[in-house]
C-alpha cells in the first residue's frame, strides 16, 4: 500500500516525521516543483521523498495536510478517486456553517474527491504535539478517526498502529466525527485532547 502527503506545512512535516521514525516511505507533495522542498523532505529522513502532485495522487492512501480552502484544487488533480482513500487532516475553524452547506467538514471535503473513501483523522493534534513520538511510558498517543464508508477506516487504524498510534474509531461524521470537527468558531470536543491508551 503506497502513502502521500499532500500539503507540507507545520502539519505535513509533523505526519512525515511519523512517517520517518518508523522507516516508512512517504510520498510529500504541493503545488510547487518538488525540488524547492526536496531539502527539507530530505532532512526528515530516507524516507520520506520529495515529488510532484502529479506523482502524489497515485499513491493508495493520500494525507490532505493542506489548508482547507485549497482542498478544491487538490480535488481537481483528477476526475476520479475511485480505489483511493483520502485521510482529511484538514480543519475548519471559522469557515462559516452555511458555506458547508451544513454539512460535517469532511462530508464537504468528499464533495471534492468523487469516488474516494473519506477518513478523517490525525486533525485533532496541533502540530507540535504529532511530531513527537507518540509511544510514551503510558501507552500510545490516540488518533481519532472517523468515516461514513466503515470498510475505510481499518486500514487507515492498520496504518496509524504502525505509526506507533493508538486508533479510535468515532463512527460517522455526522456522529462521533462530529467531535473532531470544527463549527464555525466552536471546536468539537475532542479537538486538542492529548490521550493516550495504555496497553493492555
Amino acid at each position: 500500500m503506497s502513502t502521500a502527503i499532500i500539503g507540507f506545512g507545520s502539519i505535513g512535516h509533523a505526519l512525515a516525521k511519523a512517517f520517518a521514525r518508523k522507516g516508512i516511505e512517504v510520498s510529500v507533495a504541493t503545488t510547487r516543483d518538488p525540488e524547492s522542498f526536496a531539502s527539507e523532505a530530505a532532512a526528515i529522513g530516507p524516507t520520506i521523498r520529495a515529488t510532484t502532485l502529479e506523482e502524489a495522487i497515485k499513491a493508495d492512501v493520500i494525507f490532505l495536510a493542506v489548508r482547507f480552502e485549497q482542498h478544491e484544487d487538490v480535488g481537481k488533480a483528477l476526475p476520479s478517486w475511485q480505489g483511493k482513500t483520502i485521510v482529511d487532516v484538514t480543519n475548519v475553524y471559522g469557515v462559516p456553517p452555511e458555506q458547508l452547506v451544513d454539512l460535517p467538514s469532511s462530508a464537504f471535503v468528499a464533495k471534492s474527491f468523487r469516488g474516494a473513501r473519506l477518513v478523517k483523522g490525525f486533525n485533532h493534534l496541533i502540530a507540535a504535539t504529532l511530531a513527537t513520538d507518540p509511544v510514551v511510558e503510558s501507552g500510545h498517543r490516540v488518533v481519532f478517526l472517523s468515516s461514513d464508508d466503515e470498510d475505510a477506516i481499518e486500514p487507515v487504524a492498520a496504518l496509524a498502529k504502525q505509526l506507533g498510534f493508538a486508533p479510535v474509531n468515532l463512527g460517522k461524521l455526522s456522529e462521533g466525527g462530529a467531535l473532531v470537527h470544527a463549527r464555525g468558531r466552536t471546536w468539537g470536543r475532542l479537538i486538542f485532547q492529548d490521550l493516550f491508551k495504555k496497553e493492555p
